[in-house]
């Protein structure tokens, strides 16, 4: 079951028209209320959060989602009508797992879903691999091209994050928080010099490291 929360019926008609025709289950709320008296049911297996909402708006019902044990690990997609990144970076920065941004084209929605679903729901595995790198978690080594990459430790939980989350924008406050810990002080200049030095080390196959310009990084 797939939960939208979108207060304007006409983008929220569209989006459960569009999963529901994909053979998803999906239930639609126009503000936070319902949304929260739903979960009190059942919880979702994905939520698609408008930000712009009546009441308690999109940032503070993620905030709230994360800080609470049965439902922190919703996966969530955010919306926003703005055609700023600030918005998305705000997003990511309080949880989401994805951004999408109106106006958005159906196989667009669908597919971000089916992505977000997929990590989700991705069993834990030691072996993590995206192209000609391999992550041996179990033995805590990187392989590229079939070659022995020394990396520093914050460059392996660095690269080890990216490929837990391949294809998904993590943006610089994320990854501080994941790999440096909340009360590390330093600057999100650290996050690009450590992206850099692991691209170098990376070689060739360091071009999967993709930077998505005033966000973050994703690996793919």
């Amino acid at each position: 079951m797939l939960y939208i929360v979108e207060d304007d019926v006409n983008i929220r008609q569209m989006e459960s028209y569009a999963l529901k025709n994909s053979g998803f289950e999906v239930a639609e709320f126009a503000d936070a209320a319902g949304f929260w008296q739903a979960c009190a049911q059942q919880l979702p297996e994905l939520l698609l959060l408008d930000i712009m909402l009546p009441g308690e708006d999109g940032y503070t019902l993620l905030q709230k989602l994360r800080s609470q044990q049965r439902t922190k690990d919703i996966p969530v997609i955010i919306v926003t009508a703005k055609s700023t990144e600030i918005d998305a970076v705000r997003g990511l920065e309080n949880g989401a797992d994805d951004y999408i941004t109106k106006p958005f084209g159906i196989i667009e929605l669908v597919a971000r879903v089916k992505v977000v679903l997929r990590r989700a729901h991705k069993p834990q595995n030691s072996l993590l691999q995206t192209g000609q790198i391999l992550l041996d978690d179990e033995k805590r080594q990187v392989l590229v091209g079939g070659q022995t990459c020394s990396l520093t430790f914050k460059e392996y939980e660095l690269l080890k994050l990216l490929l837990l989350n391949t294809g998904i924008v993590l943006s610089r406050e994320r990854i501080m928080d994941k790999v440096w810990g909340t009360d590390f002080e330093g600057e999100s200049r650290t996050v690009d010099m450590h992206i850099k030095t692991l691209r170098q080390k990376l070689g060739e196959s360091g071009s999967c490291i993709k930077t998505v310009r005033n966000v973050g990084y994703k690996i793919e």
